[in-house]
């Protein structure tokens, strides 16, 4: 991008209308000024050859046609034109009453181009320089610069327009990558896109669709349509997006004006709540590099709303991911607008961090999506890409590639890319990014995708290995219950006690509870006991003969003995009773196993463990409930093989509770390509210290002589 000479130059030309603004803007506020003049400026360029017969033809139509929006726009050979018989030249004629000629200007123009003004809230700016005496200075700076279509072609504009938001982002330490993705990058992104379509695309009279539901600038769009166009002159791609923030969707909308795109395809708005631009649309391709890690809590009444009223009739049936990071909901979004398969199919290429791949345990938001996408063998591949290659992040990134018309030779698999390796290291960096892909490189990438081939960068794999049965391991309660210095200190330290000891019980204030219970302890003091039953029997006799001891008419003998004796005994709520009695329970390995009341082994929590078991191999539907699923021979058979193998061998008397079983899906790419590296030999380290040791030595002899 910087490379190029006319970007370079337009840019630090532009950039010099800053040392104008110097004092009385913060530098954070410099694009609220010299963005929507660039724009400005540009429809002004574009508009100069035809100015005078959109004149001509605005006074002959007047009065006489209600709707000339039409005929003036053919007329300028534009989605857009000006009726003014002003142009940025000639306000600077009549500096006194710039601002006013300047916003008359501005109003003249069709009602498309206002929109994209007025996003940009370039009237308050007008006020502001005005009050500050800059107005005629910054317009006359603006003025000088040749932003003709002759000079700057749209792809050097769209160049241009990203240039100068990067360094406003890192003036006011916001993030550039969220407002445009390098080109390389979408090359890259759009090659993998259009890859099983070559041969349709060059067809004649070809007519396709593209959404981009954070389309930014419209860097991804316009890449997509100008490869369609290398590939076939002829055929036409019509784009469509959706942007978040007012001054990226005003240059979005402006650059598809300028090529002669529909702008009123680009919405501006939250694609993922209820603002959704293009509900009920669906295309042919969509690609999209949404925000890395943003929090989606602005739309989550929205969103949770729709999950739950329309469930797989919605854009969020599968799930919802944690709050912090929306990007399965981008991509839910997009799977949405996937045309039927029926009806063609369509493909997506988005880009994604890390996080997708494996956050989220089994039955989480994050892996019931990744599940639904993979079980519906939607997930083609995904592409591993060189970390540094972006303007805000230094992190490691992915393309996923998904689509619900596979190929033949595709179907039931999903293709993993190691493209890490394939970068060239630039010359000066841009904000993070400090790696490009060179354009042999996106040949390359492009080539291992296409090929379809194991490989060393390419592994293949089918649905059912990113699977795995999320098995809870049971082990069976063993304890003692005893009562010694550690027990009575847990004992006390409990909240049933603090709570008791606050309240009291009964007929026993609470200033008395310590006492009563150091008499109740010390009766049972270094006792042991192999069952609840027996622990509870000889306590519930010490708080009785306790009770007698502070003056109760009771019957000792009489106390009651057995599971739940000591809270009656205590007369406190058997739930009060069992936590008392949890602080004298002690682990022993070697004490007979606890029963519940059916004579069923008592888990014991804290032993209680978690394995992964791979899903059987073979094709693997989708659907919502996988109870029955759970319940298979071959699943129950994988279970039980692995059970086997890993876990009996260590711990014999283990189970596991089928009922918790949950399926989840994550895509260990990382592991797929790891390659181990021995250590070196410790000969070779040793020498290495030795010489390292006598450099130094020799270093400070130099110092001491």
């Amino acid at each position: 991008m910087s490379e190029n000479p006319t970007i370079k130059n337009h840019a630090a030309f532009i950039w010099s209308v800053a040392d104008l603004l110097r004092g009385d803007y913060k530098q954070s506020e410099y694009g609220k000024v010299i963005l929507p003049l660039t724009v400005l400026r540009r429809l002004d360029c574009v508009l100069e050859p035809t100015k005078e017969k959109v004149l001509e033809k605005a006074q002959a139509l007047k009065g006489k046609v209600e709707n000339v929006e039409p005929v003036l726009c053919a007329t300028a050979k534009e989605q857009f034109y000006n009726t003014s018989k002003l142009d940025m030249k000639k306000l600077l004629d009549d500096p006194n009453n710039l601002a006013g000629n300047l916003r008359s200007y501005i109003s003249a123009f069709s009602s498309g181009a206002r929109d994209v003004l007025d996003k940009f809230d370039f009237d308050s700016q007008i006020a502001r320089l005005h009050k500050a005496d800059l107005l005629y200075r910054v317009v006359a700076k603006f003025a000088e610069l040749d932003l003709h279509p002759a000079k700057v072609s749209n792809l050097e504009m769209g160049y241009l327009y990203e240039e100068l938001i990067r360094r406003f982002s890192e003036l006011s330490n916001e993030t550039a990558g969220e407002h445009f993705t390098p080109r390389e990058v979408i090359r890259l992104m759009v090659n993998l896109l259009f890859i099983e379509d070559d041969a349709t695309l060059s067809k004649k009279g070809t007519v396709r669709t593209i959404f981009d539901p954070a389309c930014g600038t419209g860097g991804m769009l316009s890449v997509a349509e100008d490869h369609l166009r290398e590939l076939n002159p002829n055929a036409r791609l019509e784009v469509f997006g959706q942007e978040l923030n007012d001054e990226t969707y005003a240059i979005c909308r402006s650059d598809m004006m300028l090529k002669g795109q529909d702008a009123s395809h680009i919405v501006c708005g939250n694609s993922l709540g209820k603002d959704d631009g293009h509900k009920g649309a669906t295309f042919d391709y969509c690609l999209a590099n949404p925000p890395f890690g943003v929090e989606w809590k602005k739309v989550q009444k929205d969103v949770e709303d729709e999950a739950d009223r329309l469930g797989f009739s919605g854009r969020y049936g599968a799930g919802l991911p944690r709050i912090n990071d929306g990007s399965f909901l981008f991509l839910q979004h997009m799977i949405a607008k996937m045309k039927p398969a029926e009806k063609g199919g369509s493909r997506i290429a988005i880009v994604f961090n890390g996080s997708p791949l494996f956050t989220g345990a089994a039955g989480s938001g994050e892996s019931e999506i990744r599940r639904w996408i993979i079980e519906n063998d939607c997930l083609e591949a995904v592409v591993a890409l060189p970390d540094q290659l972006f303007y805000n992040t230094g992190i490691s990134t992915y393309f996923w590639i998904v689509t619900n018309r596979k190929s033949e030779e595709r179907r039931g698999k999903v293709q993993l890319i190691d493209a890490r390796e394939h970068f060239v290291k630039m010359r000066k960096s841009l904000g993070e990014k400090r790696k490009e892909i060179s354009a042999e490189q996106i040949a390359e990438i492009t080539r291992l995708y296409g090929d379809f081939a194991e490989g060393e960068k390419v592994k293949i794999f089918e649905n059912a290995a990113f699977g795995y049965q999320r098995i809870t391991v049971e082990r069976p309660m063993r304890r003692r219950w005893e009562v010694s210095d550690e027990t009575i200190t847990a004992l006390k330290a409990s909240k049933a006690y603090a709570k008791l000891a606050e309240d009291g019980w009964g007929d026993i204030d609470g200033a008395e509870v310590p006492a009563a219970f150091d008499s109740i302890l010390a009766k049972v003091a270094g006792k042991t006991w192999a069952t609840q039953g027996d622990a509870e029997t000889a306590l519930a006799r010490a708080t009785s003969e306790t009770w007698s001891e502070m003056g109760w008419e009771i019957d000792v003998d009489a106390h009651p003995t057995g599971t739940g004796a000591f809270a009656e005994a205590l007369e406190v709520k058997p739930a009060v009773g069992r936590q008392l009695l949890e602080c004298l329970a002690v682990r022993d390995d070697n004490a007979p196993v606890i029963k519940t009341a059916k004579g069923d082994p008592e888990p014991d929590t804290d032993l209680r463990d978690n394995e992964n078991v791979p899903l059987p191999s073979g094709p693997v539907e989708w659907e919502a409930d996988v109870t029955d699923r759970l319940a298979t021979t071959g699943y129950r058979d994988a279970v039980k093989t692995y059970v086997e193998a890993e876990v009996l061998p260590y711990v014999p008397d283990a189970w596991v509770d089928h009922e918790k079983t949950k399926i989840g899906y994550e895509i260990p790419l990382t592991r797929h390509f790891y390659k181990y590296v021995p250590p070196r030999p410790l000969a070779e380290i040793d020498a290495e210290i030795k010489q390292l040791e006598a450099e130094i030595q020799a270093l400070l002899s130099e110092v001491t002589e």
